[in-house]
């Protein structure tokens, strides 16, 4: 069996496990709908309070906060594996079973955990961006549709990429370390807002660290037309979500080599 066809029965076996209790999965669907929907409503006061900030209106940001929480929900779907190795693979020994099954075991982890709650911050990124095109009165020409579709796959493998190093971490910490989410969480939180109202050190960090500015800041600025602020090209919004792919090989790199010297914990 391919990887790609093991994935999705893998994905589709997790989905209908969840589906067998209806009831559940709605209320963690709306809960994460409605937990999120809080965020918000923070963009929402921050701008209703000043109007614009240093030149940005409700809507440009908007086309922020849709396409970075899209990005991230999808992350978050296929990356819950690696999220919770450490206390439910690692700390059980159970990780050892995955060893033995001749598919790749970070292959075995997408598949593991597929959260249909995950849905529910997707649904309100989708309806944050038709706020957006509203607002911003943004023109979804097939070439700008083609950027957000880029911007949104190189997004997924960013946070993606993030969570298989806060996996990885966990071969010598046994337990995930909280710290982590200073890159997930925290990381959709700067997203949410254009790069340019950071100081300079800050958006270094998002540029050439974690490249958050290459997924949704300069894809952002394609699709709304507008110049940088900032006196970056106006080409670099078409491909800088290559970083994204470019951090998941580099994740997945550091995660091989965790897996070399893991040493198994026992029952």
């Amino acid at each position: 069996m391919g990887s790609l066809r093991l994935l999705m029965r893998l994905i589709a076996a997790s989905l209908s496990g969840q589906a067998r209790y209806p009831a559940s999965a709605l209320m963690l669907t709306t809960g994460q709908f409605l937990g999120t929907g809080i965020e918000v409503i923070a963009v929402w006061a921050l701008f209703h309070r000043f109007g614009e900030v240093q030149g940005w209106h409700i809507g440009e940001a908007a086309l922020f906060y849709g396409l970075v929480n899209c990005m991230f929900a999808v992350a978050d779907a296929l990356g819950r594996g690696f999220d919770t190795l450490g206390t439910e693979f690692l700390r059980t020994g159970a990780f050892d079973r995955l060893l033995l099954r001749p598919r790749p075991v970070a292959l075995q982890l997408m598949g593991h955990d597929f959260r249909i709650s995950r849905a529910g911050r997707l649904l309100q990124g989708i309806l944050v961006l038709v706020f957006a095109t509203v607002q911003a009165d943004i023109a979804w020409t097939p070439g700008a549709v083609g950027i957000a579709l880029f911007a949104l796959a190189g997004g997924a493998a960013l946070f993606l990429g993030i969570l298989v190093l806060q996996g990885t971490l966990s071969f010598w910490t046994v337990e995930s370390l909280e710290i982590a989410n200073v890159l997930t969480y925290g990381g959709v939180q700067a997203a949410q807002y254009p790069l340019a109202l950071y100081a300079q050190w800050f958006r270094r960090v998002l540029t050439f660290i974690v490249p958050l500015a290459c997924v949704a800041y300069y894809p952002a600025l394609a699709i709304l037309g507008k110049p940088d602020p900032l006196g970056a090209p106006a080409w670099m919004g078409l491909v800088s979500p290559l970083a994204g792919f470019v951090f998941l090989a580099a994740a997945f790199g550091v995660w091989g080599f965790g897996l070399r010297h893991y040493a198994s914990t026992g029952s």
